[in-house]
């Protein structure tokens, strides 16, 4: 059993730039294989360009950016238990399924919030053209 001592590892930059490659690499498969971001990339496309269009207040902007941020983790998550399940239970099983469908609710409770939270920024400039 390792002891405190064989556990402390010295800070090194070498090991650091690895990680963010590592993580790097993770955001590459993540977007090179889940067609559920490319649709959320697309619509956070469209609401910064709404938010140019709008000029959106700096708040708005860090609303936005915390939502978009949230629903792709969320859905980055979504994928690593989904290869994970895909690896560890090959065959159907129950368990299986409930783990992925609530990793997916996830995402959707990201989406909805995202949703209220672009229409809070955007409904009423809408409102405003309508008028």
């Amino acid at each position: 059993m390792p002891n405190d001592k064989d556990r402390q590892v010295q800070f090194s930059l070498i090991k650091r730039a690895k990680s963010f490659a590592h993580a790097g690499r993770g955001i590459s498969v993540f977007i090179k294989t889940t067609h559920n971001a490319w649709v959320h990339i697309v619509i956070l496309i469209g609401a910064v360009l709404l938010g140019f269009y709008f000029n959106i207040p700096y708040s708005d902007w860090m609303l936005l950016t915390f939502a978009a941020g949230m629903v792709l983790a969320a859905e980055a998550f979504n994928t690593a238990i989904e290869i994970d399940i895909d690896l560890t239970s090959p065959t159907f099983h129950p368990y299986a399924r409930d783990t992925k469908d609530v990793a997916a609710g996830a995402v959707l409770i990201t989406a909805i919030t995202a949703t209220i939270i672009g229409f809070g920024i955007f409904g009423h400039h809408f409102l405003d053209l309508l008028q």
